[in-house]
This record gives C-alpha cells, sequence and structure tokens, in this order.
C-alpha cells in the first residue's frame, strides 16, 4: 500500500514539475516576438531589445530626410524647369508630372526585389545608394557651368543642349530608380517592427502609420520652407546641394537603428513563384486577393490627378499672382505656399490620433475609429473641395486682373493647399494602412507599390489632359497659356478636374460597399 501511496506522490511531484516547466517554456516563448521575424543575427527577436517603438525613430528619420530630399526637388521643379532651361508652362508641367509617375511605377521594381530576394531592409539600403548617385548627378547639373543653359539677354533665352538634359535627366531619373526601392518597403519594414500576434503591439502599429506619414511632411515642411527659398533668392546650386546632403543622413539614420530591427525573411512573390506547380492554388489565391482590390486601387488615380496640381498648375498661378507684402519688396515663391498643405497635416495627424479616433469609436466599436475604407472616401472628398476652391480664386484672379488691371494676393492660395494637405492625411494614410492589412504576408511589399501605382498613373493621366487641353483651347490664348495665364483660362482646367473627382466619389462608395459586404 504504501508502495502505491509512494508512486502517487512521485506522479504528482512529476505533473507539478511538468506544469512550472511548461508555465516558464511558455514565459520564455512570450518574450519573443511570435510573427516570424528575426533579429539581425537571425534568431527570434527580444521584444523588449527589437522592434516597437524604440526602433522607429530611426525609420522616421531616414524617411523624413528622404522626403526633404525628394520634395526637395519636386515642390519646386516646374519653376527650375521654367526658368533655368525655359520651357513654356505646359512643357514644365509634362516634364514634371511624367517624372512623378515615374517616381511612383518604379516601387514595381523595388517590391518584387524585396518579397522575393533580398528582403526590406538590403532592398532599402541598395536603393538608398542609387537614390544619392542621382541627387549628386542633379547638383551637378545645376552647378557645373557647362552643364545648364546660359542666361537669358533679355527675352532671348538660349534652349537646354542635349547633353545638358541628359545630365539632368539622367540625375532625376536615378532619383526615381532609388525611390522605387524605398517607398514600397519603408512603410512595410516599419509595420514589420510590431508583432501581430501581440494585441498590444497590434493596435499600436494604426498609430505607426499616422506618425510615419507626419514624419513625411516634416520633410516636406522644410521643403516648402527653406529649401524653396533658398533655391528662388541664393540659386540652385546650393538648392540641390542640401537635399543631397540630407540624402545621405537618410542613409546613415536608417544603418544606425540596425540592431534593433526585427527582419521579416523574404516569402517570394507570385511573379517569381507561378512556375512552381505545387504553390499554383496559393498564387492563385493571392492574385484573386488583387483583383478584388483592383475597384479600391483605381480610385486612387483620379486622387493623384487632383493632388499633383500641388507641384505644378498650384505653383504657376501662384506666380501670376501679386507675392509681396504691403510695401515690402521681397517675393514671396510661388512653391513656399506648399508650406500650408504640411501645415495641415501637422495639425491633422495629431486631431485625427487623439480626438477623432476616440471619438469616432464610441459609434463604430473600431479600435480605429473609422475603418480605412471609410477614411479613404473623407480624403476623396475634401481633394474636391480643394480643386474647388483653387478654381473659384483662378476666376476672381482673372477677373480683377482682367476687367481692373488688379492683382490678386498669393495669400488666397492658402485653403486649396491647406485642404489638399488635409485630404492627403485620410487618403495616402487610409491607403498604406488598407493595403498593409488587406494584403498577403508575402505580398506586403508588392501590394504597397501597387497602390504607389495609382501615383503614377494619376501623374501620366494629368499630363495627358494638361497635353489635350493645350492641343484643342490653343497654345497662347487657351486654357493653359504657354507664359502668361493671365491671357488664358485655368479656372476652366480647374473646374474639369472638380467634375472628374466629384465622378470619381460615388463609384468609391459603391465599389467600398461592395467591398465590405463580400468580406463579411
Amino acid at each position: 500500500m504504501s508502495s502505491i501511496d509512494e508512486e502517487t506522490s512521485l506522479l504528482e511531484v512529476e505533473e507539478s514539475l511538468l506544469q512550472v516547466s511548461s508555465s516558464r517554456v511558455y514565459e520564455e516563448v512570450k518574450l519573443y516576438a511570435e510573427d516570424g521575424s528575426v533579429d539581425i543575427n537571425g534568431n527570434p527577436p527580444l521584444k523588449q531589445t527589437t522592434g516597437n517603438w524604440k526602433a522607429c525613430p530611426f525609420i522616421f528619420a531616414n524617411e523624413c530626410c528622404e522626403r526633404l530630399a525628394y520634395y526637395g526637388i519636386a515642390k519646386n521643379l516646374i519653376t527650375y524647369f521654367a526658368n533655368e532651361l525655359h520651357e513654356t508652362n505646359v512643357s514644365a508641367a509634362r516634364h514634371v508630372m511624367t517624372w512623378q509617375g515615374t517616381c511612383y511605377i518604379t516601387p514595381l521594381i523595388g517590391a518584387l526585389i524585396a518579397d522575393a530576394y533580398w528582403g526590406r531592409y538590403w532592398t532599402i539600403a541598395c536603393f538608398s545608394a542609387i537614390y544619392f548617385t542621382g541627387m549628386v548627378a542633379l547638383t551637378l547639373s545645376a552647378s557645373v557651368p557647362g552643364l545648364k543653359p546660359e542666361k537669358c539677354i533679355g527675352s532671348i533665352c538660349p534652349p537646354s543642349t542635349t547633353a545638358q538634359r541628359a545630365v539632368l535627366l539622367s540625375g532625376l531619373y536615378l532619383i526615381a530608380l532609388g525611390t522605387g526601392g524605398i517607398k514600397p518597403c519603408v512603410s512595410s519594414f516599419g509595420a514589420d517592427q510590431f508583432d501581430h500576434t501581440d494585441p498590444s503591439e497590434r493596435a499600436r502599429k494604426a498609430s505607426f502609420f499616422n506618425w510615419f506619414y507626419f514624419s513625411i511632411n516634416i520633410g516636406a515642411f522644410v521643403s516648402s520652407t527653406l529649401l524653396v527659398w533658398i533655391q528662388e533668392i541664393n540659386g540652385w546650386e546650393l538648392g540641390f546641394l542640401i537635399p543631397t546632403v540630407f540624402m545621405g543622413l537618410a542613409t546613415v539614420s536608417f544603418f544606425f537603428g540596425t540592431p534593433l530591427y526585427r527582419f521579416q525573411k523574404p516569402r517570394g512573390s507570385p511573379i517569381t513563384k507561378l512556375w512552381n506547380l505545387s504553390t499554383v492554388t496559393t498564387q492563385v489565391e493571392e492574385v484573386t486577393i488583387l483583383l478584388r482590390l483592383v475597384p479600391i486601387w483605381a480610385s486612387g488615380i483620379v486622387f493623384s490627378v487632383l493632388h499633383s496640381q500641388i507641384y505644378t498648375l498650384f505653383v504657376q498661378q501662384g506666380r501670376s499672382m501679386k507675392r509681396t507684402m504691403g510695401s515690402s519688396s521681397f517675393e514671396i515663391p510661388p512653391a513656399c505656399l506648399g508650406v500650408f498643405d504640411t501645415a495641415s497635416v501637422f495639425i491633422s495627424v495629431p486631431i485625427y490620433d487623439r480626438l477623432i479616433v476616440p471619438f469616432a469609436r464610441r459609434f463604430t466599436g473600431l479600435a480605429k475609429g473609422l475603418t480605412e475604407l471609410q477614411r479613404m472616401g473623407i480624403g476623396l472628398f475634401v481633394s474636391v473641395l480643394s480643386l474647388t476652391v483653387a478654381a473659384v480664386v483662378e476666376t476672381l484672379r482673372l477677373r480683377l486682373a482682367k476687367d481692373l488691371d488688379l492683382e490678386l494676393t498669393i495669400l488666397w492660395q492658402i485653403p486649396q493647399y491647406f485642404l489638399m494637405g488635409t485630404a492627403g492625411v485620410f487618403f495616402f494614410v487610409g491607403r498604406i494602412e488598407f493595403f498593409y492589412e488587406e494584403s498577403p504576408d508575402s505580398m506586403r511589399s508588392l501590394c504597397n507599390a501597387w497602390a504607389l501605382l495609382t501615383t503614377t498613373l494619376g501623374n501620366y493621366l494629368s499630363s495627358l489632359i494638361v497635353t489635350v487641353v493645350a492641343c484643342l483651347s490653343g497654345k497662347d490664348d487657351g486654357w493653359i497659356p504657354s507664359e502668361n495665364l493671365d491671357s488664358g483660362h485655368l479656372d476652366y482646367f480647374f473646374w474639369l478636374l472638380v467634375c472628374l473627382g466629384s465622378l470619381n466619389i460615388p463609384v468609391f462608395v459603391y465599389f467600398s460597399v461592395k467591398y465590405t459586404q463580400r468580406k463579411v
């Protein structure tokens, strides 16, 4: 009998030890991220020392500096083409729109490489080097005397030579290629720092996308103020050199955070795995997911047509307005009004994250307040309001110029820039989060690049619309004259875009409801 009692006692001790052991194992597992990521050494990453918010400052700094470099070029590039290369309004706008469109098509290349071969970290690192090379070439094209056209003498402006254009465009399109490896990967890489299997970290991920967009606009703010002013007042040599330096800082900042990062290994891409019969079923399912997203994706094309105006015809509109304040002789650079596009982001992001989300949460029951599709829809509506204001301002400007020979102050443009910036907070952030959440794990970078492709198509479509309108309405006295906007009707062009954007909204709402119902 005693032996039975002893055996029972031993069994109880063993069970107790097993329970303690498994409890310790469970606690040990919870010390590590469980989403399949690894640290720099290829080991499961410790939650306390990697990822989460502690890794984000380096990613935010990288994005802030890189966007400062990009917008340091993009914000005022139409002025460079018009004033330094002596291009017409239509030609300069077409160059800028085509380049910007290319900047958003190259992410397909970077995304494919990241998902299938290198992973996001090494893709960002390698394409940053290409980006920096392009910045150097662009700076040289504006600094070396033989690489830029001679100054105008009176009304005679020597055109740029083939060699001069080749150096300039090679720099611009190397930048376009470089941004293609950074743009689709950096937001996804930042989101990878949060373990989606941990509810607390998953909740922080939604907030990450807001502050990621906020960091983008810090760079845009500096570009719209300091850099535009330097380019207009101190020249393009220094105006392009400073963004080049910041691109170098972006790369350095990214590497500094390496010990803190969590890395997702490349899992292949449908484009590279469809040849493997064993994965055909999985790949078909992934492609089906993409096809379901197409109507939502397409809505971004029209939004990008409207949004592209802040870098092109908004700037040229401002150049035709009164740019001095009172008796001062200092002229406000037209591209500086882009600061209000950025200022709206600084105001909107904290308000949205701290006030709108908690308020909306009471009615929707969602932790994020609004769904991504609801957020995108609001952005589409506000972008149409922005173009409506621009059209009204231009109508008023033309009437004053033609009837009373008076100039409307450039400060009237503030509302249209502010509204477009607010539209971006809703649409762009909602789009980033929507495509990240809805895409399969193996296609995160690719889906992000695919979303960015709408910006490409929007810029290309905008360029096409500008070209067609110029051809149909006339070169010198049409809607968009070659030089003097007072002899044209830019307001008609803006009203055309208002109609286009207004038609886009009900289409988006229809497919959003249909997508939500299918998902449920």
